[in-house]
This record gives structure tokens, sequence and C-alpha cells, in this order.
């Protein structure tokens, strides 16, 4: 084992001069090994903390200004030091060593450069376990708002798109195989939809994780007279955590972040699937922008949905996150344990993918030309009007059974003979069964299939623009709350 030189630090005891950076060592008779050293430093992955550490430092030593630890000379000084720090770090004129095992070693080696013994002092009555805690949280909570504010942009382009294609009916499917006709506005708005339980599970997610750990110090609380909930106030969380035991060992607040991340990749996977079907030669039902495909390196005529396969690629990898997440969480004893260095990598990717996907979707999906003649040519093929026959025998008094074998027995005519079901003359309505009278044929049309539809949650035209209207207005409130951050102010 490659020991440390005490003569690298004259006059000072070999443990101290192994340990003079480490924020722990004052008990052990020497550093640790290249090997320890190399698998315990984080600062490749946690140095993404530093402005929420740094935050959450000032908010420290006011804290510890009110409970007397701190003059009001020192105050100041601790806070411009942490001010000035903040900006280098902003800058990139700070950035850790080799030496700094984490972030918070690290930013607590730039106080004590400016500061000298004084930086010291923050350290009272707070340990690495509340601060990391406290500082994933204000990451997330703030990154969350951004994140927000994307899929309010994604709201938007797939309003948008349902709008200019309104009133342009389509076959709905099932199984991937034609079932009945929908307006095209009908499916793209229950994207939207699904992209606005998205924000709101984000939204319900930022109120369980508007809890402040610090405070808590290792695992027991402090016995310094500190107040939490100051702490909490000035760093936008709703009120301290009431177990100190439960504030430094919880993550359930990176789990469900991970789950929501999970399930919008899902989502985003869904559309992209979508997009890839309808842009393909065998549907051909609309048509990427140039700007947003790629083409073949051998074959010139490709023009590929890159986007949207990125899309369904990228939805395995926030699954896998959530799962690695919870698989290491599941055994761990309260409170805290190393195993939770290993919970960023999971967070911050699941984040920064979903901020490198969802710009390219949203600008893939506002771009994206559809095909009104190839969506209403294929809306009544494949006999998508025989449950509206089967709904019409029904409103003659027909009983369900009966009116769906009728009906069935029709498409099995129409098969057999080449036709379609509105080609049907009144003689072979007739011989099919003496109940299809001529009248049937008032259902036998793609815009009267989708104008009957008008129940609360129907394809009818009058629903879709209600639909409409409504998400409009969702989207618009997803971007205030994105843009209100309670967590900014204190950054």
């Amino acid at each position: 084992m490659t020991s440390v030189d005490p003569a690298a630090a004259p006059g000072i005891p070999a443990a101290t001069a192994a340990n003079e950076t480490r924020l722990w060592g004052g008990r052990f008779g020497g550093g640790p090994s290249p090997a320890m050293a190399a698998l315990s430093k984080s600062t490749d992955v946690d140095w993404r903390l530093a402005p929420y550490d740094l935050a959450s430092s000032r908010a420290h030593a006011r804290v510890l200004h009110r409970a007397g630890l701190l003059t009001d000379d020192e105050v100041e000084q601790m806070v411009g030091a942490l001010t000035e720090l903040s900006a280098e770090v902003a800058a990139g004129t700070f950035a850790p060593i080799e030496s700094d095992e984490d972030v918070h070693e690290a930013l607590e080696r730039g106080l004590t450069d400016k500061l000298g013994t004084l930086g010291g002092k923050l350290r009272a009555g707070r340990s690495r376990n509340d601060q990391v805690a406290t500082d994933l949280r204000l990451y997330l909570r703030h990154n969350v708002r951004a994140l927000v504010a994307e899929l309010s942009s994604l709201e938007v382009a797939l309003l948008g798109l349902a709008e200019r294609y309104q009133d342009v009916a389509a076959p709905g499917m099932t199984h991937l195989q034609h079932a009945q006709p929908v307006l095209i506005a009908h499916q793209l708005l229950a994207h939207a939809h699904s992209i606005g339980r998205d924000v709101d599970r984000l939204q319900d997610w930022d109120r369980r994780t508007a809890v402040s750990p610090l405070g808590a110090g290792a695992l027991a609380g402090s016995s310094l007279r500190l107040d939490p909930d100051a702490v909490a106030a000035e760093l936008g969380f709703d009120r301290a955590a009431d177990n100190s035991i439960d504030a430094v060992s919880d993550r359930d607040f990176a789990a469900e972040f991970c789950f929501a991340a999970a399930l919008l990749g899902v989502h985003l996977s869904r559309l992209g699937e979508e997009v890839v079907l309808w842009t393909s030669t065998e549907f051909g039902w609309a048509r990427l922008d140039d700007a947003w495909a790629t083409g073949s390196s051998i074959m010139p005529q490709k023009k590929n949905p890159d986007i949207a396969e990125l899309a369904r690629g990228k939805s395995g990898r926030f699954v896998g996150n959530l799962t690695g997440l919870l698989t290491m969480l599941k055994g761990l004893p309260l409170a805290y344990d190393r195993d939770l260095q290993e919970d960023k990598e999971p967070v911050f990717d699941s984040m920064e993918q979903l901020m490198l996907l969802l710009p390219a979707v949203t600008g893939m999906v506002a771009t994206l030309t559809l095909r009104p003649e190839v969506l209403e040519a294929a809306a009544p093929q494949g006999f998508a009007l025989a449950t509206d026959v089967a709904e019409w025998l029904v409103s003659t008094g027909v009983p369900f059974r009966s009116a769906h074998e009728i009906s069935g027995a029709m498409v099995a005519f129409c098969e057999e003979a080449g036709l379609e079901l509105d080609q049907l003359d009144d003689d072979q309505l007739a011989g099919i069964d003496e109940r299809l009278t001529p009248a049937v044929r008032s259902v036998l049309s793609v815009q009267g299939a989708l104008a009957a539809r008008k129940a609360r949650g129907g394809t009818a035209p009058e629903r879709v623009a209600e639909q409409l209207s409504a998400l409009e207005a969702l989207a618009a409130a997803h971007a205030d709350w994105a843009a209100s951050s309670p967590v900014a102010a204190a950054l």
C-alpha cells in the first residue's frame, strides 16, 4: 500500500497531514489507500449539486448566526465568500481537484481558502448526510420546473397539430387494425392527456419533496439550538422534516422522480411509435420535416424518424434507472448508508436525458405534416363502421347480442362479395337480415359515425373542440407553474 509521506507537511502530525483536506479523519492514523480513494470519489457525478450545496450553506450560515454561533461580522464574511464561490463555480473558475472526495469537500476547500479557519465553522450542526439529502431535493425541485416547461411546450405542439387537422377523420385502431373512425385530433389529444398526467404527477411529487432535511445532522438532529424551519423557508421548502432519521435516509423522492421519468419515457415512446408508423410508406399518413429527420449513409431515398426511434430507445434507459435505484434502496437499514452515493447517477441521467429528448420530440411534433386525403380515405376501411350498424340495430330495439351477430354477418357477406358496407343495395341488406332496412345507411358514413359519438370523452367534433379548449388552458397553467420555482430565489 502506498503510504502518505509526513514530510510533505513538515511539523504536522502524520494523521493530520494525511487527512487535512478530508471532512473526516481525526481518528485515523493515515489517509485512505489509492483504491479506496478512487472508489469513494464522486465529484464527477455530484458536482452538479454545487449551486444547491452553496445555497444551503448560505442558509445554514444565517441559522448559525441566529443561534449565536457566528458573529455579525463572521456571517457577513461567510455569506459573502459563499456568494463569491457561487459565481466562480458558475463561471468554471473553481472546480474540484483530484484530492477532493466529493462536492462538499471541494466547496469547503474553496471556502477555507477564502476565509481560513472561519470557513471551518460552517460545518457546525450539519452532516454530509442531511446536506446531500437537501442538495438533491433542491436540484430536483429546481430542474423539475424546467422539465415541466418542456412538457408544456410539447403539450402546445400536440394541441397545435390537433387544431390544424381538427376536422380530419382517420382510422381508429385496436390491435393495430382498423376499429372505428375517429378524428385524428382526438388521437393527438389522447397523447396530450398523457403528457398532462405526467405534469400532474410531477406537481404532486413536488408537494411531497418540499420537505427540508437540513438540521437532521448525521441522523439524530442537533443540540446547537438551530432552527430547521428557518432554513427550510429560506430554501423554498414548505417545512422541515419531522423525523431526523427519516430525513437523511429517505430517497422516496428520488425513486418517485425516476418513476415519473420512466412513465413519461413510456408515453414518449408510444408517441414515437405512432410517428414511426404514420410516416412509413405502408401508412403514409404523415411526413416529417427535413430538420427533424435524418438520412442514410448508403440509401439516398431514406428519411428516417430518428427522434421518434430515440424516444422509444431511451424509454428503456429510464425504466432501467428506476429499477437500479429501487434495487439499491431495498436492503438498506436506517439511517444513512454509503450505498446512497449511488442514488444520484440514475436521477441525473433521467433528468438530463429527458431535457435532451423533449425539445427534439416537440420540434418533430410541431412540424409534422399530416395527409388528410390519405387519412380520410383510410377512415372507413376495414369495415370500420360495423359497430355503428350494430348500435343502429340496438336503437331500433334489437338486443345487442343479435345486433352484433347481424353486423358480423354483414361484414362476412361484404368480404365474400368484395364490397364495402356502404355499397350494399337494399336487396343485399334484406338478404342478410330483414332488420337491415335502407335506413341503416344513415350510419354508413364516417361523418355520421363521428357525429354520433357525442357523449363525454367521445370523438364527435364538438367534444374534441371542448377537449382542445380545456387542454389549452391546462398547458398554460403548466407553463405558469414551471415559471414559479420556489428554489430559484435561493440560488
